[in-house]
């Protein structure tokens, strides 16, 4: 069995004087994810720019039914192939022949389970952008597999990664918001955009909600989370474009005090650096407990809209 963890770490560059670069696969050419992240590792000239690895290849892929996808796979591919001189291969099986690692970056998160299988069964480890499924049910087989043949992972938003890092866990409380436009296929509604608001959110108030209440609108989801300690922690999910923010609250002497931080997102630079660590080192930023956790959290939220509102329990 290859132990992917150890082999990346020890050829990590820096380490031991070795200084090759790891070689990165893209699966899903059909998110601006992929050009952004792709200049600031390929790029040297870049502002920003990530030393150790380099996209070398790239699967389209892509979802017909699925605007966002179709109307801008071929595109990002040809800026990939024109700008960056990544190869575009016909199958997954042959981008995970030709890497060390895998950046599953599909826009869909119906076809993250699909294309994460075969990502896996070529030992490959593997960050997946976010949302990590459509279901609390893919997410959880996603780790399953990967469990089973020993390839780390992890899934985060770059909001966990920019202002609200700055923000330290231990609060008594706290409440993030953000945009929360739907997609129609997405079971989950709210892992499709609202999943950066609730990354802040675990960011800051970390694992342990038992119990959510949503209140949804046309304009607006409202989910408050009760924690096993007592703390309470709140998203507001806004449609159809809101700027981020996140108020931590915290114990003075005497009362409640408060942090707050407005647009908190530092680009994609901090998630980057942690996707090229966690390629380098085998060791998630995010701990997949907590990752599986959010999703619990939003199949929570999912069946307490259904309810009309009633509270419904975490399904951990």
């Amino acid at each position: 069995m290859r132990t992917w963890p150890l082999l990346i770490a020890f050829f990590a560059p820096g380490v031991c004087g070795f200084s090759a670069e790891l070689r990165l696969g893209i699966v899903g050419t059909d998110t601006s994810h992929v050009i952004a992240f792709t200049n600031m590792l390929n790029d040297p000239t870049a502002k920003g720019h990530i030393e150790g690895a380099r996209v070398v290849a790239a699967y389209k892929g892509g979802s017909a039914d699925v605007e966002s996808s179709r109307s801008r796979v071929d595109g990002f591919a040809k800026q990939l192939d024109d700008k960056f001189k990544v190869r575009i291969v016909g199958s997954i099986p042959e981008l995970c022949s030709l890497v060390d690692a895998v950046l599953l970056e599909s826009v869909d998160g119906r076809v993250h389970l699909k294309q994460a299988r075969e990502i896996i069964a070529a030992k490959k480890p593997l960050f997946i952008d976010k949302p990590l499924a459509s279901t609390l049910e893919d997410a959880r087989e996603i780790a399953r597999l990967a469990k089973e043949a020993g390839v780390p992972w992890f899934s985060a938003s770059s909001l966990r990664f920019g202002g609200v890092a700055l923000m330290k866990r231990g609060v008594e409380g706290a409440e993030t918001w953000g945009p929360g436009p739907l997609e129609e296929h997405h079971h989950l509604d709210l892992s499709w955009y609202a999943i950066h608001p609730l990354e802040m959110l675990y960011a800051l108030m970390g694992e342990g909600c038992q119990e959510v209440t949503r209140i949804s609108t046309a304009d607006t989801d409202v989910v408050v989370g009760r924690w096993k300690d007592g703390r309470i922690g709140t998203l507001r999910a806004l449609r159809p474009y809101a700027k981020y923010g996140a108020v931590a609250f915290r114990k003075g002497d005497k009362a409640q005090t408060f942090d707050f931080v407005e647009n908190p997102d530092g680009g994609y630079i901090p998630l980057v650096v942690e996707i090229v660590k966690f390629f380098q080192t085998g060791m998630p930023p995010v701990p997949n407990s907590e990752t599986l956790e959010m999703f619990a959290f939003l199949d929570a939220a999912q069946r307490s809209k259904g309810s009309g509102g009633k509270p419904a329990a975490l399904g951990l």
